[in-house]
């Protein structure tokens, strides 16, 4: 049973590194141009004077604008979990130069001086000239987690509708960002970020009404159980008291 145990955790281990080592051949597959040249869901925000500006119109996806300069490599990835790390699931690629002239997706990957390259880890977005790259990406509701792919100013814009006034469901890194509510979307900013991960945790207001009324009712069914508890304890006295079991001397010893 052992040596079964050992061949297949081998077997598997083997088939784990072919894999890998076929990913690494393949160079992670190319992103289809579908997906390159995809018409943004909104506008991007090319007006922003931030060097990373992250807009979440609905819950599940971010739009991502960044500052760039000439030959500037951009290494998009993301957490899969357990250290890891995969390539961004981008799409809609934008490039603007600064006189407003665009080039989509397809375009950027095949001008003379920019690249769009997806490897099994990363997509690297080089910039032809100066100017700015937006794309959009998938993100998790309620916690948009983005790593720092521009140092620079920032500034995140929630959906509608949603907030980080209570502290239970709601965090935000690196610290020391302002917040403030525009036309029913909070906006967070910082001056300068340097490294790490832009993280906003957020909730949608009603859920502080199903949180409340979840409170509610496990309170009312605590109380009700301690209630229940309390009448089978003095029941279970009454009736030793009945059969004699339960005396003065034996509390007084108790």
């Amino acid at each position: 049973m052992n040596r079964r145990l050992v061949l297949a955790v081998v077997a598997l281990a083997l088939l784990a590194m072919s894999a890998g080592c076929l990913a690494w051949a393949t160079g992670g597959g190319e992103i289809d141009d579908e997906v390159l040249d995809r018409e943004p869901a909104e506008p991007y925000e090319w007006e922003t004077d931030r060097d990373g500006h992250l807009s979440l119109h609905t819950a599940d996806e971010v739009q991502a604008v960044y500052r760039v300069e000439e030959g500037q490599t951009l290494r998009l990835y993301q957490s899969t979990g357990l250290g890891t790390e995969g390539p961004l699931d981008i799409s809609a690629v934008r490039f603007q130069y600064e006189d407003g002239t665009q080039l989509n997706g397809t375009e950027l990957r095949d001008s003379e001086d920019g690249d769009v390259d997806q490897t099994p880890d990363e997509v690297y977005v080089t910039a032809p000239a100066d100017g700015q790259l937006a794309f959009s990406a998938g993100a998790t509701p309620r916690r948009l987690a983005v790593p720092v792919f521009v140092e620079g100013s920032y500034e995140v814009v929630l959906p509608e509708d949603y907030r980080m006034d209570f502290f239970l469901f709601s965090n935000v890194a690196p610290r020391g960002g302002e917040t403030e509510i525009i036309d029913n979307r909070v906006h967070i900013t910082w001056d300068e970020v340097t490294g790490g991960t832009i993280v906003a945790q957020y909730y949608l207001e009603r859920d502080l009404y199903i949180f409340g009324g979840a409170v509610v009712i496990l309170s009312m069914i605590g109380a009700g159980g301690l209630y229940y508890y309390r009448r089978q304890i003095d029941r279970l006295h009454d009736v030793r008291v009945s059969m004699g079991l339960d005396t003065e001397d034996d509390d007084e010893k108790r």
